[in-house]
């Protein structure tokens, strides 16, 4: 039986985008593209896309969030299909069903419909349906996805222009937190992986220095071969890190942090300078850590002010602090841009503000004296 929605639900077509804005979620997927944008016109939209295809090899942020957070993810789902849509549609991959996503569909679904049955006649669905698609890495791109699932062909269109609003497993995760307690993001898992010693799943703080995570696997910044290059994203979609390796602080949209060789890299690397490496390497053959084992605590955090700075469209927030100020974790510590599409950023840890520029605010953790 599903858990009964709380009472204390917000009004969601009403309030909920400025709940998601004030929380400063954005896509935790890979794009980073503030959440709260998607959900400004309810009205256009009647069908909610959960993309929990996680198509990246080895990585279980989505797949272990469903299977652990199943009834928190019932009770969202019955309070926006009594608020704002119609359908809500989970898509994951058919090999996973039975190891990860047994639990969420058995919390959640009113109907099941397998790889070969799709796409669903969407005006013939209502409720909580799975729809269950092969094994390619491709599905996990949200207009590939649509097409697969209902046949929905975006082109240059948004998927709210169809009246579809997609958001992933580990994003949907953070926007029920913003609806119920009011909670800004200031954590993010991650994966580390690549020609590392140790591969980790963790849970770190915004902002958490990528030669901090690199520690966590075994891979001091400094036992680094010459030419190895650090890219942020999965094997099959990531991108090279251009800052020092102590001044990159992971972000909203960090998904994995990724060893690799410059030789390997220069064979892979495709349009816009991403790199593609699902053959490069036997992924499948690696141990991988299937749940979060550890939640670092940093010497210092550098917390982005652009989610992602490659997003021309959006910009950053605005610092409210100071060197010097004093903040716990939550606290605002950048405001949203007055001008287009920002979101604030938030305190990851407790501590001092220690450096505030243009790209980031620098906070190390309290003396313990």
């Amino acid at each position: 039986m599903r858990p009964t929605r709380d009472a204390e639900w917000p009004d969601v077509r009403t309030e909920g985008s400025d709940l998601i804005r004030t929380a400063g979620v954005a896509g935790a997927g890979g794009a980073g593209f503030p959440s709260y944008a998607k959900w400004t016109n309810l009205d256009a939209v009647d069908s909610l896309l959960v993309n929990h295809q996680e198509s990246e090899p080895n990585y279980c942020i989505d797949k272990w969030l469903g299977k652990t957070c199943a009834e928190t993810f019932a009770t969202l789902f019955d309070a926006l299909l009594d608020q704002a849509f119609d359908l809500i549609v989970v898509s994951a991959k058919w090999k996973d069903r039975d190891e990860y996503v047994r639990a969420l569909e058995a919390e959640t679904a009113d109907t099941v419909i397998r790889p070969d049955e799709l796409p669903l006649d969407r005006d013939a669905e209502s409720g909580v349906v799975f729809a269950y698609t092969e094994n390619e890495y491709q599905y996990g791109m949200e207009s590939v996805l649509l097409k697969t699932v209902d046949g929905t062909v975006i082109g240059t269109d948004l998927p709210t222009d169809h009246g579809w609003l997609v958001q992933n497993t580990e994003t949907l995760s953070n926007i029920s937190r913003a609806f119920t307690d009011g909670e800004p993001v200031t954590h993010k898992y991650v994966h580390v992986s690549g020609d590392v010693p140790r591969d980790r799943f963790l849970e770190v703080p915004i902002g958490t220095p990528a030669s901090e995570l690199l520690c966590a696997a075994d891979c001091p910044p400094d036992a680094l071969p010459a030419d190895a290059v650090i890219a942020d994203g999965g094997p099959g979609w990531c991108f090279p890190i251009d800052s020092a390796l102590d001044e990159y602080g992971v972000r909203k949209h960090t998904n994995c942090l990724l060893v690799l060789d410059e030789e390997t890299v220069a064979e892979n690397t495709y349009g816009e300078g991403r790199i593609d490496v699902l053959e490069a390497d036997e992924w499948s053959d690696r141990k991988a850590e299937t749940e979060p084992t550890a939640t670092i605590e940093p010497s210092y955090v550098r917390v982005p002010l652009a989610t992602n700075p490659e997003l021309d469209v959006v910009n950053p927030a605005e610092p409210v602090v100071e060197v010097g100020d004093r903040v716990d974790v939550g606290d605002r510590i950048a405001s949203p841009s007055s001008d287009g599409i920002s979101i604030p950023q938030h305190a990851s840890i407790a501590g001092e503000v220690t450096a505030v520029s243009e790209s980031g605010i620098e906070i190390e953790p309290h003396s313990s004296a």
